[in-house]
């Protein structure tokens, strides 16, 4: 069982995750709750930004979900309203996250729609953990923030 990285030192290395508010989060007016949540689990948020998907962003970031019978509607749904996307770190921050979101528990139980409208998006594993985070911010490990997206 994989339990997280470890340092020479024998700690554990802090790992990082992406968080996404969708549409539904930020203008049913979640995003603070969401994000003292956040804070209280004792995640760091790293970098955050609020952006407005177009389609083409978004069918590149949902790209394994296309051949999917969900997908139109997903993508329609990931265009309606602007998201907030941070990166969050803390030890285990991946299931940590995960497990913090729902499916029913806690975040997604607080704003989450359905099944589709579920508030909240969270990485599923470090691989990608790593893409989506490249996808919305250049070096994370600079600490400088992207203000512009080419691809948005």
């Amino acid at each position: 069982m994989k339990c997280g990285l470890v340092s020479s030192s024998g700690s554990k290395e802090k790992e990082k995750t992406l968080a996404m508010i969708k549409p539904d989060g930020l203008l049913g007016n979640y995003t603070e709750r969401i994000k003292d949540v956040i804070v209280d689990y004792g995640f760091s948020i790293l970098r955050e930004i609020t952006t407005q998907l177009d389609q083409d962003s978004a069918s590149r970031f949902y790209a394994e979900h296309s051949s999917k019978r969900f997908f139109p509607s997903l993508i329609k749904y990931m265009t309606s309203g602007p998201v907030l996307v941070m990166v969050l770190e803390k030890e285990n921050a991946i299931a940590d996250w995960r497990t913090l979101i729902g499916p029913t528990d806690a975040i997604r139980a607080m704003c989450g729609q359905d099944l589709e409208k579920n508030c909240v998006h969270g990485s599923d594993s470090r691989l990608s953990a790593q893409r989506e985070i490249s996808f919305f911010f250049e070096d994370v490990s600079s600490g400088e923030r992207i203000t512009t997206h080419d691809e948005l």
